[in-house]
């Protein structure tokens, strides 16, 4: 059996290291459950305090998605992206727009709505994907109501009633004059809900029919009706306006309360035909998935209602009637309730069956 003492013919013999090692060990581990410190909570905040976790990198450091339901040239995507331009340069990360058309935007707002809630994807919501897309589809691969939280409210603009050049009227009266003598002979183009609910409520509330005649993108049904393949469309003054005033098509009315300042010679629907309560307004505003954290949220408002008040943005869109209105999220989700609740009246009250 191994003695511990040494007998004088071995005082000089050095003590084997692991058992000296294994002593002050032991009694290290003795001491520490005598001072009540074992197992390890002291021990583990030490432990933490000389090795503190990472810090958390600020949101946002890594590029952000920003998906706009509509194709590339609508009013969606040039207000989408003027906004991702200067919000980005607030945040110091780019904002990358993605374009993804579809089934009046549903395919888009699908898209966005079953991402990661984690901030870098939002949406380029509109009245179509956030209010009416509710009526006038059947079934929606999302709820809604609650897939998407609110961040910003970036603005609105009223629409324009189009004609095709060669379609012999010059009034809003003169073209109902025309469907009630042509019944079901005449079409119209429709890219979003906003424009084909825009149009079929106008000719509910004239007594009027239309073929409809879905397109893609309002760009592509703006080419068709200037070729004369459609007769009317009602679409958004970025899509409208610019063609109205090179004579390519004939702008008949808009779809505002109040006549529009950049346009004012078109009078309103209510005033060419003598209406009380026609009106429709196309909107834009951003939103994320839903569980988005509120910081990031929070983060975001700020930054896109400082973009709403740039005065190069506003400028660049003025001339297409485009109002801005900073607001909260919660402004926006109150706002988006009240949006599908008049949107949903007016597609019934238009006899807008769901697809």
């Amino acid at each position: 059996m191994h003695q511990t003492s040494m007998t004088p013919s071995h005082s000089h013999r050095p003590r084997p290291v692991r058992s000296v090692l294994h002593k002050c060990l032991t009694l290290a581990l003795s001491a520490a459950l005598l001072l009540g410190l074992a197992p390890s909570q002291s021990g583990a905040q030490t432990i933490a305090q000389t090795n503190p976790p990472p810090p958390q990198q600020a949101y946002p450091n890594k590029p952000i998605k920003a998906i706009v339901p509509f194709a590339a040239g609508s009013a969606t995507d040039q207000i989408g992206r003027a906004f991702a331009q200067k919000m980005s340069e607030s945040l110091g990360q780019p904002i990358v727009v993605e374009n993804k058309p579809g089934a009046n935007g549903m395919l888009g707002a699908d898209a966005a709505a079953k991402a990661a809630p984690d901030g870098y994807t939002l949406m380029i919501g509109t009245n179509s994907t956030n209010a009416a897309l509710k009526s006038l589809m059947k079934k929606l691969p999302y709820d809604q109501d609650t897939a998407f939280a609110p961040v910003a409210f970036l603005g609105q603009v009223p629409l324009i009633v189009g004609v095709n050049n060669d379609v012999p009227v010059k009034t809003l009266p003169e073209l109902i004059a025309l469907a009630k003598a042509k019944p079901d002979q005449l079409n119209f183009a429709s890219a979003s809900a906003s424009q084909r609910v825009s149009s079929e409520m106008l000719f509910s509330m004239a007594g009027v029919q239309l073929n409809y005649v879905p397109y893609k993108s309002g760009p592509a049904a703006m080419t068709d009706l200037i070729g004369g393949q459609v007769q009317l469309f009602t679409a958004d003054f970025a899509v409208m306006l610019p063609q109205v005033r090179a004579g390519k098509v004939r702008g008949l009315a808009v779809t505002s309360t109040q006549r529009s300042k950049v346009i004012p010679e078109l009078p309103t629907v209510n005033e060419a035909l003598n209406l009380r309560d026609y009106e429709l307004i196309a909107y834009f505003a951003i939103f994320a998935p839903a569980g988005t954290p509120n910081e990031i949220i929070q983060k975001l408002n700020r930054v896109a209602n400082a973009a709403a008040a740039d005065k190069e943005l506003l400028e660049k869109f003025s001339s297409l009637g485009f109002e801005t209105a900073p607001a909260t999220p919660e402004a926006l989700a109150q706002r988006s309730r009240v949006e599908t609740a008049k949107w949903a009246k007016a597609i019934r009250d238009a006899k807008i069956e769901a697809e």
